[in-house]
């Protein structure tokens, strides 16, 4: 069993040692660049010698394009502001001494997220499942961006042990993040045909709050939970209102 992490980054300089450091038991570490105007590119040379740099044409694509370059029989993906604990590294250590063919094709894996200092256990943010751990041969990247995702031709199961999720150094990078995600997310659905009413720009955000607030129990979370259910409602206001924006672009009023 030959376990492969794959990476990828874009000015990750604060981020990428700590990462590296925790992926270390991997038999193989692929990084993939877009770019980086830091010293990301740098860095990873002193924990690999497989760095590669790809035009940024989207997630899906950097994905699969790192996939490809690693030589394992299994793929272990991970973000550069996440860390792999003593649990989950034991755990997939585990796996090595069991008979591959009796393998499923991909784990489940729980991450965990801090936010703003906060551990969030509600707010539909945890346990967040990931599919990050799979075989090659039977693996594919599919999903809407901005939130493509790993997906396998067969079994799965949940591997013990969590991931550690770093997320948004502060507001204004959630916020960065957001607007990044919105116009992508708006990107796809405006290509595919979807149009928007003005009563939607109130109702999809505010469906959003009560479901990230009440539903999922974000007020549990203390003030972070607020600002989770606030920033989601605003991604989604901002996502339909891109759409509603280049639907209506003949709107505009040239001063």
């Amino acid at each position: 069993m030959k376990i492969s992490a794959s990476i990828i980054v874009r000015n990750e300089e604060e981020n990428l040692p700590a990462l590296c450091e925790t992926v270390a038991w991997a038999d193989e570490i692929v990084i993939v660049d877009s770019d980086s105007t830091d010293r990301t590119v740098e860095i990873a040379r002193k924990y690999t010698d497989k760095v590669f740099n790809r035009e940024f044409r989207g997630y899906k694509d950097k994905h699969e394009f790192a996939d490809s370059q690693t030589t394992g029989d299994w793929i272990f993906w991970i973000d550069a502001d996440e860390r792999v604990t003593p649990e989950l590294r034991d755990a997939i250590e585990a796996l090595r001494s069991r008979d591959p063919a009796a393998l499923p094709d991909g784990f489940w894996i729980a991450r965990s997220t801090q936010y703003l200092g906060r551990w969030i256990r509600h707010s539909g943010w945890y346990p967040d499942y990931q599919m990050r751990l799979y075989r090659k041969e039977t693996s594919y990247w599919d999903g809407v961006a901005p939130h493509e995702t790993a997906r396998v031709k067969g079994r799965i199961e949940t591997l013990p042990g969590e991931f550690l999720h770093y997320t948004k150094r502060d507001l204004s990078d959630h916020h960065r993040v957001l607007e990044e995600y919105a116009t992508l997310g708006a990107e796809h659905l405006f290509k595919h045909g979807k149009r928007v009413r003005g009563v939607d720009l109130f109702v999809l955000p505010l469906a959003a709050f009560i479901r990230t607030y009440l539903v999922k129990q974000g007020f549990r979370d203390g003030v972070q939970g607020l600002i989770i259910a606030m920033f989601t409602a605003y991604s989604v206001f901002l996502k339909y209102a891109k759409v509603w924006e280049r639907s209506n672009s003949k709107m505009r009023i040239d001063i």
